[in-house]
């Protein structure tokens, strides 16, 4: 079979008709052209995903495709945003067809779904790297921030937190799953949930949001450096799946307080909300996005206290990742 090429490979599996009237100029030439409606505001965003690093040598190309996107949309939700447009970089160690076509599939499905266009991108040859850089719109001044959290502000989180950790720890045989539990979290690992909806749905009621990509405890230390102050959380609180409940009661405790607190890839949003407001946020809540309440905003600067189960503080909170740490 012929090679296709750098410029066939984009042709045949990432260049489509634009069908969004605010893209004057698309894939194809040196730069996208998009007007940005009246009133809005563009919030900016970009992810990598490097081979052995963010995800396995093996892994399922669609859910590749779909994750890179949904990583980026992540970031749009947490600040309240409408995501339209993408541009894709990756440095690919072939032109594999069957791999490419899969890729395409996930990462289109997505964005079909959240009405992303793929505007533009670039491709080498090299190690499989996958960067994706997204640009949403929001109505001037509406952006939600990591900074606007009070004391006596509820804390809030989406979902349910650790499973992607807790996959990857049964991949790297540091734990055992049955395969019901196993499917679910590898689900929660490789085709992560954007709260998309959410997010746009929460302007004007959360104080201050992000959403959980390195782990709760870490994540939710950024937002209270940046508001300048501190927080209670109750560990019974904090929402998980029956697998993870199971081994946070047993002897694999440890591991499963590090998927809670620590565990990335859940890409969940955290955010804070005035107690007053508590009803208006629980009717946001939807079988498919359930909402927990998880703890308070106190005044404390930076302080953030993890209550166990029997309401005391866990002395050594696991830390959330860090690529250079």
């Amino acid at each position: 079979m012929a090679q296709l090429g750098e410029f066939g490979l984009i042709r045949r599996y990432f260049e489509r008709p634009v069908r969004d009237p605010q893209v004057a100029l698309g894939v194809g030439d040196d730069a996208a052209v998009v007007r940005v409606a009246p009133q809005c505001e563009l919030v900016l965003a970009v992810d990598m995903m490097v081979e052995s690093r963010h995800f396995l040598v093996d892994a399922d190309p669609a859910s590749l495709g779909h994750k890179v996107l949904a990583v980026n949309l992540s970031d749009i939700a947490a600040m309240g945003a409408r995501p339209r447009w993408a541009l894709l970089a990756g440095a690919l160690p072939d032109g594999d067809e069957r791999w490419l076509e899969a890729f395409s599939r996930g990462l289109f499905a997505l964005a079909d779904a959240h009405g992303v266009e793929l505007i533009g991108g670039d491709t080498t040859r090299g190690p499989r790297n996958l960067c994706l850089t997204i640009a949403g719109e929001i109505p001037r001044g509406e952006a939600i921030r990591r900074s606007g959290a009070a004391a006596g502000d509820d804390i809030w989180v989406s979902g349910s937190l650790g499973d992607a950790m807790l996959a990857l720890a049964a991949l790297q045989r540091r734990t055992a799953l049955d395969a019901p539990a196993m499917a679910q979290a590898r689900r929660r690992l490789d085709w992560p949930t954007p709260r998309v909806a959410l997010g746009q749905a929460l302007r004007g009621l959360a104080s201050a949001m992000l959403d959980v990509s390195d782990g709760l405890a870490g994540d939710l230390a950024h937002l209270l450096e940046a508001s300048n102050v501190g927080a209670v959380v109750e560990l019974s609180s904090v929402p998980r799946s029956p697998a993870l409940a199971a081994k946070l009661e047993g002897s694999e405790r440890a591991l499963a307080l590090d998927c809670l607190l620590a565990g990335g890839d859940d890409y969940e949003l955290c955010f804070t909300a005035p107690s007053t407001r508590r009803d208006d946020v629980l009717k946001l809540g939807t079988p498919d996005t359930p909402l927990a309440r998880i703890g308070s905003i106190t005044p404390t600067i930076g302080e953030l206290v993890v209550h166990d189960e029997q309401g005391e503080p866990i002395s050594s909170l696991p830390r959330g990742f860090d690529h250079f740490a």
